[in-house]
């Protein structure tokens, strides 16, 4: 994967089975980011809801359909996100594409999920760190089932599923687990200490090492 030449903010990724505590991390985090004097902006996927509609319903019996076209989504909305990196030194985004590789990619035969990953890679920038919210599936319905609506893509199978997904792909050396268990308060401390050291040490590095 590679990084645009250009882009000044980190692209952060906060991922997760639904339920997890995503939009509610990534709210918090960019309050505490903003609160300290960084700047920090927000993107959360699907970026157009009749894409992301159609997507989801899709999902249960066409994987590769649903997976293109939130990988459709993903590339229609690059461009904002490159500009959000262009801006900021922070860029939330509240699901990725490896939320497509989670769900649908498991669903696939291997040759389709690595030229699902290449799509992918393709169509988004490359992340600098992936915060992944793990959470017991159990806990992941109660959560669903508290808010009231669910949707395909909520049950037990699935979510297990994606969660085996999610501990495969965290072996990557950029992905930082998060006990989705915890509170949303210590969750955003942790997180945000980790981006300050990220934002640190890119410092230094265009400082030449000094």
């Amino acid at each position: 994967m590679t990084r645009s030449s250009s882009r000044r903010g980190l692209l952060v990724f906060i991922e997760g089975i639904d339920g997890a505590g995503k939009s509610t991390l990534a709210r918090r985090l960019g309050r505490h980011l903003r609160s300290g004097g960084v700047r920090t902006s927000a993107h959360q996927e699907p970026s157009d809801p009749a894409i992301g509609a159609e997507a989801v319903r899709r999902a249960p019996r066409d994987p590769l359909g649903a997976a293109l076209l939130f990988t459709l989504d993903r590339s229609l909305a690059r461009p904002r996100v490159e500009r959000l990196l262009q801006r900021n030194a922070v860029v939330l985004q509240d699901r990725s594409y490896f939320s497509t590789l989670a769900y649908q990619g498991a669903k696939l035969g291997a040759p389709l999920r690595e030229l699902l990953l290449e799509a992918q890679q393709a169509a988004s920038p490359a992340p600098d760190v992936v915060l992944w919210l793990d959470l017991p599936v159990a806990e992941a319905l109660r959560r669903v089932r508290a808010r009231g609506q669910r949707t395909v893509l909520e049950k037990a199978r699935t979510l297990a599923s994606a969660r085996r997904s999610y501990q495969r792909l965290s072996r990557a050396s950029n992905w930082v687990r998060l006990d989705a268990t915890a509170s949303p308060t210590s969750l955003a401390d942790g997180s945000a200490r980790v981006l300050l050291h990220l934002l640190r040490s890119k410092a230094r590095r265009s400082r030449g090492g000094r």
